[in-house]
């Protein structure tokens, strides 16, 4: 099957690095966004099934999206990829709707092992 993918962060090298770690079926449909203002338009205007979401970001945080993403109503399945590693944080995302939290930097195996557990690969 193949999933639309977005991944959104601030830093262009997190971006790629995400973009590296995935499998090939997943990279190859990939958009990214710089922002939470971004990401919040893509997901108005597409349909899409996997977010990679860092949380620190201008404009609107990786919390304001799962926010707005509650308030769209639309369910993709969302992956916190962050250095902020506290536990409330952590707790918040997955209250907010998150499959995991994943700390930076990212690895494939971890992305691999978290998309197996959701059904996604």
């Amino acid at each position: 099957m193949s999933w639309s993918v977005l991944i959104c962060d601030d830093s262009n090298l997190a971006r790629k690095q995400v973009l590296r770690s995935l499998p090939d079926a997943l990279a190859n449909n990939a958009q990214t966004a710089t922002n939470g203002v971004e990401a919040l338009k893509l997901l108005r205007s597409n349909s899409i099934d996997v977010l990679f979401l860092d949380l620190t970001m201008p404009e609107i945080d990786g919390i304001g999206v799962l926010q707005g993403i509650q308030k769209m109503g639309i369910s993709p399945s969302v992956f916190v990829i962050s250095a902020d590693i506290q536990p409330e944080m952590q707790s918040k995302v997955l209250e907010l709707g998150a499959k995991a939290f994943i700390r930076k930097p990212v690895k494939a195996e971890v992305l691999t092992k978290h998309l197996q557990e959701n059904g996604l690969l």
